[in-house]
Order: C-alpha cells, then sequence, then structure tokens
C-alpha cells in the first residue's frame, strides 16, 4: 500500500507537486495564526465570519510570494537536505515580519491591536508546521532519502543542448538528483530547461549551502581550455567536485553523454592547441619495422611503447633496467593481439647487453629514454647521474652505429639548455654524442640519422611535480612550492611520445628537435588548480580558513627559476608539422667530444666528484 502511495505521488506532474505544496501551506499558515490568538485569549473557537476569514488568510497572503521567492517550492521533498531548515526559518520569520508590518499599518487606520505575542507564537508555530510537514514526508514517504538511492544534488554546467541531453539521460539513470543549471548567458537566468531552473554561476555558493551541491558537471563541448580554467577558478574551491563532458562531435542520444562523464585532468588546464599527429610519419617511423625502447618501464618510455604498438611494429624490444617496470609494461603490452614484445632486463651502461640486443633481434630504430631525471636526486648523486646519462648514451649511440640501425632519437631536456643542474648539463653532453655520432656516420656516407629531441615536463612523468603535488593533496596539504614566481613548460605524456616519434621520422641526422611547448605554467597556479580539481579550496593570505595551504621552501640546489627550449631561438627552422622544430646547427658545440669524454671517464673511475662536475660544466658553457 505504501509503495503505491509513494510511486502514486512521484508519478505526479510538477505543477501538481507545487500545488499540494501551496494549498498545505495556506491551510497550515493560517491554522498558525488562528492557533496564536486562540493561545494568547485562551479560546478555541473557530472563525465564523468573512472578516475573521479574511483576517486569516492575510498570513499566507503574504508568506506564499516569500516562499516562492526562497525557492521553498522548487525543492523535491524527496531530496531535501537537513541544512533546508535554515532557508524555512529564514523565509517563516521575513513572512512574520511582512505580516507584522501589515497589522502595524491596520492598527494606525483604527481596526484594533493585535497583542505582542501573538506574532511570537505565529512565527513559532509557522516553522514547526512548514519545516516539520516536509520532513516528516520524507521520513515516512521515502525512509530510504537519498542515501539509500544513491541520489547526490548536481549541477550542470551548460544550459545547451547538450546539457539539456545530459540532464534526461541523468534523469533516466536516477542515480543523481540535477538541482539546476549553472550557464554563463544572462538571458537564461531565472529560466527553466528541460524543466530544470537555470541560476548564475556567480550564485555556486549561495546554492551549495541551500541544495547541497556536491558535484557540477561541465557539459560544454566547444568550452575552450582558457575557458575551462578561468570556470574551474570561479566555482572551484567549495568542496566540489567537477567532472565534465569532452567535445563530442557524433551524438546520437544523451545516454552516451552520460558514458563520456570523466574526471578532469590537469592536462586540461594547460591551455595548449591541439594538432592531430600526422599518421604518416608515425607509419614511416613504425610499421614493419624493430624498434627498441630504452628505458622502456619509465613514465615517457612505456608511453612510447603504448603508442608504437598501434602501428603494427614487426617486433617491440623493450630494454630496462627496472625489473618490476619491466614486468608491467610488458605484462600491459602482451595483451595487444599479434604482437611480438621481447622483455630485456639489463643497463644502458652495460655496452656488451645493448650490442647483444641490437644485433640479435636486428633492431632498425632506438628511441633512448634511459636516463636518470629528477634533478635534486641525480645533483645529489652526480657519479651516478653521469655514468648512467652521458656514459650510457656514448654506449647505446656507439652499439647503434656498430650495428648500422637506420634512426636514433635521443630523449633530452629543456634542462639542457643553459643548464645549471647536473642532470641537465648530462643531458646537453648526451645530445652533443648523438651529433657527433651524426657527423661520423654522414663523414662515412651511412645512412644512419641520429636526432635528438628536447622538450620540457610531461605531466605525469616519474620526474613530474604533478605526482607529488597528488601525493600531498591526497594527505590533505600542504603542497610544498620551491617558489611562487618559478615557471615550467609542460605537456602531456600522450602528446609527447607522438611529436617524438614524429620527430625523429623528420631527421635528417645531428638534428635537435624543440617542440612546442606552449606558454610556461606557472607552479604556483598549477598546484593551485589540482587542490580545485580535487574538491578543496586553497588557504591563503586572502582564504585563511580554507582546506590546503601552499608552503613556500626555498630553491632546491641547481633549480632554475625559469626553463629554456633553445640556445638562439631567432634561428629555429619550421619542419613540416607545426608543433616541432628544428633547432640551428649552431648549438652543437665544435669543441672535442671525444677527448673531454675520455677525461670525464677519468674523474668518474677515480670516484672524483669535484673534478667530474668541474669537467662537465666547463665542456658546454
Amino acid at each position: 500500500m505504501k509503495s503505491k502511495l509513494i510511486k502514486q505521488i512521484s508519478g505526479l506532474p510538477r505543477s501538481w507537486k507545487r500545488a499540494i505544496l501551496i494549498g498545505f501551506d495556506i491551510s497550515a499558515l493560517s491554522f498558525a495564526l488562528w492557533a496564536s490568538y486562540s493561545l494568547r485569549y485562551g479560546v478555541w473557537t473557530p472563525p465564523n465570519t468573512i472578516e475573521q476569514f479574511g483576517f486569516i488568510l492575510t498570513a499566507p497572503i503574504i508568506a506564499i510570494p516569500i516562499f516562492v521567492r526562497f525557492g521553498l517550492y522548487r525543492a523535491v521533498v524527496r531530496y531535501l537536505p537537513e541544512r533546508a531548515i535554515w532557508t524555512i526559518v529564514r523565509a517563516t520569520t521575513l513572512a512574520t515580519v511582512g505580516w507584522v508590518v501589515l497589522v502595524f499599518l491596520s492598527e494606525m487606520a483604527g481596526r484594533g491591536v493585535v497583542p505582542r505575542l501573538v506574532p511570537i507564537l505565529y512565527w513559532t508555530i509557522s516553522c514547526v508546521l512548514i519545516s516539520g510537514s516536509r520532513f516528516l514526508a520524507k521520513k515516512l514517504l521515502w525512509p530510504s532519502g537519498a542515501r539509500g538511492l544513491k541520489h547526490r544534488p548536481i549541477m550542470i554546467y551548460g544550459a545547451g543542448e547538450a546539457g539539456a541531453q545530459l540532464a534526461s539521460a541523468l534523469r533516466r539513470q536516477g542515480t543523481d538528483r540535477i538541482v539546476g543549471f549553472l550557464d554563463d548567458n544572462p538571458a537564461l537566468h531565472g529560466r527553466d530547461v528541460a524543466g530544470i531552473r537555470v541560476f548564475s554561476p556567480g550564485r555556486i555558493a549561495e546554492l551549495v549551502d541551500k541544495y547541497g551541491v556536491q558535484e557540477v558537471i561541465l557539459c560544454i563541448p566547444s568550452l575552450s581550455a582558457e575557458r575551462r580554467k578561468e570556470i574551474l577558478a570561479n566555482i572551484g574551491g567549495h568542496g566540489l567536485k567537477i567532472r565534465t563532458v569532452p567535445p563530442i562531435s557524433d551524438l546520437v542520444s544523451g545516454r552516451y553523454l552520460v558514458n563520456q562523464i570523466h574526471e578532469i585532468d590537469i592536462d586540461e588546464l594547460l591551455g595548449r592547441s591541439s594538432v592531430p599527429s600526422d599518421p604518416a610519419l608515425l607509419r614511416q617511423m613504425i610499421e614493419g619495422k624493430t624498434i627498441m625502447v630504452t628505458g622502456a618501464g619509465g613514465s615517457i618510455g612505456s608511453e612510447l611503447c603504448r603508442l608504437i604498438v598501434q602501428w603494427a611494429p614487426q617486433r617491440l624490444v623493450l630494454f630496462e633496467a627496472n625489473e618490476f617496470a619491466l614486468y608491467q609494461i610488458e605484462r600491459e603490452l602482451s595483451s595487444v593481439k599479434d604482437r611480438s614484445i621481447v622483455p630485456i632486463l639489463a643497463s644502458i651502461v652495460d655496452v656488451n647487453s645493448l650490442r647483444r640486443a641490437i644485433g640479435h633481434h636486428g633492431v632498425q630504430v632506438i628511441f633512448h629514454a634511459a636516463a636518470h631525471k629528477h634533478v635534486p636526486l641525480v645533483e645529489a648523486n652526480a657519479l651516478e647521474g653521469i655514468r648512467n646519462n652521458v656514459l650510457g648514451t656514448r654506449n647505446a649511440v656507439d652499439a647503434a652505429y656498430e650495428a648500422g640501425i637506420e634512426n636514433f632519437v635521443l630523449i633530452s631536456s629543456d634542462k639542457a639548455v643553459r643548464p645549471t643542474n647536473v642532470m641537465g648539463a648530462t643531458k646537453r653532453w648526451a645530445e652533443l654524442i648523438v651529433h657527433q655520432k651524426a657527423e661520423l656516420a654522414a663523414a662515412n656516407g651511412r645512412e644512419q640519422r641520429f636526432s635528438a629531441v628536447r622538450f620540457g615536463n610531461v605531466l605525469g612523468s616519474n620526474g613530474s611535480v604533478v605526482p607529488l603535488f597528488k601525493e600531498q593533496i591526497a594527505h590533505g596539504g600542504p603542497i610544498t612550492l620551491t617558489d611562487p614566481g618559478m615557471t615550467r613548460y609542460f605537456m602531456s605524456i600522450h602528446e609527447a611520445a607522438e611529436l617524438i616519434v614524429q620527430a625523429g621520422a623528420l631527421s635528417k641526422g645531428g638534428d635537435v628537435f624543440l617542440l612546442d611547448m606552449g606558454e610556461p605554467v606557472l607552479i604556483k597556479e598549477l598546484a593551485e588548480n589540482m587542490i580545485r580539481l580535487a574538491g578543496y579550496s586553497v588557504a591563503d593570505e586572502a582564504r585563511q580558513d580554507g582546506d590546503i595551504e601552499i608552503v613556500v621552501t626555498g630553491k632546491r640546489p641547481g633549480e632554475k627559476m625559469y626553463e629554456e627550449l633553445f640556445y638562439d631561438d631567432s634561428n629555429a627552422e619550421t619542419t613540416r608539422h607545426p608543433k616541432i622544430m628544428r633547432g640551428p646547427h649552431g648549438e652543437a658545440s665544435e669543441k672535442d667530444v671525444l677527448k673531454a669524454l675520455e677525461a670525464l671517464i677519468e674523474s668518474l673511475d677515480a670516484q672524483d666528484e669535484k673534478q667530474a662536475r668541474s669537467i662537465l660544466f666547463n665542456f658546454i658553457r
């Protein structure tokens, strides 16, 4: 019987439900006023004249418009949050004040005096009846409430066609309660779209407080990255989870939108313009080739491997020194059908392992991603950093040259430009070693191409600040920042992998390719955006009660305030790909790399860190 009643009430049109609520409130407010007089005078005689009925009705006549303005008839009783009681109290208080003003004017007109206790009694009884009736109905008719049905109060940002489709789909799914739309168009504010009220984004704090909103879904398929950043800044910091629907051009119905809702990744806020990859370049570099990736288990190396297996290589050789990292990437890639995956557990410091891997499997293309990249750790372990990054690159280049491979691509770094730390200096040495080998190949008439690809930070890579910030946010902060004015270049790891492969296909030999990283990003701004994406607010001087604080710790040894991609950006050449540039050949040192390398090896053998640092930096200055 009860379930049938609930089904019947739930099935009523929204307008009927509002009419029932308004009718009840009229009766309740009239009763409250009559009961107030009865309590005051101790006489419980029902009103029996037209004048008495008219006076009793002044209470709902004043209150109902105020209740409408406060949104008491837009709220769904089934999902009414506990905090809604304060909205009801405020609305009832204002209605009582309005009634008292009307009574005061009536007294001035000579219509009698109203006892001072009556307004207090009226306000008390009205609050109990209006709020109590709603929560009692919620308790009796829907005892499990929103918790049992997992209905979360959410809002949709974007009241356009896509937003209306998403709202309809979410309603059919029945797991979320849509409180309203947020939209930038002032013409839509206060109107209903798909039966849902549209609000100004500026009212988000009020709506969170009033309806207990937990999540906002961005549903504007044409939304630019820059505008996405602005929206995040405006609605972030209210403890809201923010998700998004990506640009979709082939929607058939709203249910596909629901499947596309996902968490906002930090790389979506970089403001970088997307340029499609060139399939011809990817195919030229990969299809039918035997390819080896050194450092295959690292962040860059593993993403390169994932990309390579999609383009039908003859064989993919995974060269990795970390056993667990090699196991993970080999297991992941082995799930791809019709692909030959060869895992090799070895270090690039061992030249014999490199020669054996290249020769035994007939490697034609090498992507050299193996390196120690964490700046502070390499700075504190300079000898190991030099041995791995410099000598390891020398070993890989020599083995590739001897085996006659077609294409060798070094994964370099923007820290190689005017380096101030050991990691950057070793990467610059690696570039010069590759360039020297390219010149040797050209001088001997060999059809071998050796090149380097230089770019900035990759979001989510092992050396990036992003994983650190995520961990610090997960622990409730604070986020540690070395300097509030520090900037870095960033790109997504997938975009980096695609551009590296395409740059290799464009190589003529001896090239240093520069990837267009867009505009440098303020690390402080990156941290603030990550805090907001996690649904927290930033604690700073303007908002000391925020959730997570950003603490400045000071620059670390060898750390730069900003990074560069060029030694001389005025001479950079364009290529057929708009995101790939070719550095000027003047960037290559005219000094004798092999002779300097001998001196560097001697200092490493002698474990003389001071001498090794001196040779490392003096040679590239």
